[in-house]
């Protein structure tokens, strides 16, 4: 451990295969292509298959936004149709991929789980008509956020097959992000892993607090009160934790695009190994164990093995 502090070992290259867990990556996209989904080869006109979509997407937007519509969520949803992009470009966005399709990319995201607006690899699904998708099981942030602002008697249950298994859905016809949802999926950045706080060291070269020579600090110092919450700074998968002598207990937290990040001097560890978590999971709580002067929590960032300077990354809004 006291190695992987310093440099990057090969304790740091498994963590950054590990981040792997937490790639933003189509979920069951594949399993639906299998599964009978009409599949689109290319976005263009002279494949037959997404000529066949643009005209449901037509229909289900003039059943949607007609003058006359008189229709119910239930009957809406009934003019639903799911297809697979089976080959997306390299580097292909929501953005564009909604400009194409004449579909918000909140229907895009939601329904391939995907929590934040990037690139992603693998087959996506394609709704036919406007709306957000809320997963049975939300697990990211952005589902748990909008599974938490929706009224669930709003929304129709879609049962979507895949040789994985079936997945249900809430699907609200017409729904759209609220600013809030925007904001998250637009600005997945990191937070601050404490509600309140108080920054005692910063990153960067500093005396040491027990030799006083000049040291490198690879993270931020939060001080706050013995058994103060810690939370993850991003969603993400647990890729390790245990006890060291110099960050006491610790936990390590793989996320998308090789970005970890390290959470020291821990009083209690709240998760396992490989376990999932958001931002609002309770990883463990503030202490002082290991090389500590008192209660705090140290926090790293690490990209491809390089530790960033977190004051430069973390959004303070919780």
């Amino acid at each position: 451990m006291r190695r992987f502090l310093q440099k990057p070992n090969p304790v740091f290259l498994v963590l950054l295969s590990l981040a792997g867990f937490a790639a933003g990556e189509t979920a069951g996209a594949q399993e639906a292509a299998a599964a009978g989904f009409p599949s689109i080869e290319r976005l263009e006109n002279r494949d037959p298959v997404f000529k066949q979509y643009l005209a449901d997407v037509e229909l289900a937007r003039g059943k949607l936004f007609g003058r006359r519509n008189s229709l119910d969520a239930q009957e809406l949803a009934g003019y639903l149709r799911i297809y697979v992009y089976a080959a997306p470009a390299e580097g292909e966005d929501f953005f564009r991929l909604s400009a194409r399709c004449n579909v918000p990319y909140a229907g895009l995201a939601t329904l391939n789980r995907i929590g934040y607006a990037a690139a992603w690899k693998g087959p996506v699904l394609l709704p036919s008509m406007p709306g957000i998708f809320v997963p049975e099981t939300p697990e990211n942030d952005l589902e748990q956020l909008i599974a938490s602002s929706r009224d669930k008697e709003e929304g129709v249950v879609i049962t979507l097959p895949g040789n994985g298994g079936s997945r249900r859905f809430l699907f609200f016809p017409g729904a759209d992000f609220s600013p809030t949802e925007r904001s998250y999926f637009l600005n997945p950045g990191f937070r601050y892993p404490l509600r309140t706080y108080r920054i005692t060291s910063p990153f960067g070269t500093r005396p040491s607090p027990f030799t006083g020579r000049p040291q490198r600090h690879n993270g931020l110092d939060l001080a706050a009160p013995l058994g103060t919450e810690v939370y993850p700074a991003r969603e993400g998968t647990v890729a390790d934790l245990g006890s060291d002598a110099v960050y006491g207990n610790y936990v390590i937290i793989a996320h998308n695009d090789n970005w970890v990040s390290l959470y020291g001097h821990l009083s209690a560890i709240n998760v396992t190994r490989r376990s999932a978590v958001t931002r609002n999971s309770v990883i463990g709580r503030v202490g002082s164990t290991g090389q500590s002067t008192g209660p705090h929590l140290h926090f790293e960032l690490r990209k491809n093995g390089a530790a960033q300077d977190p004051g430069k990354l973390l959004f303070k809004g919780q």
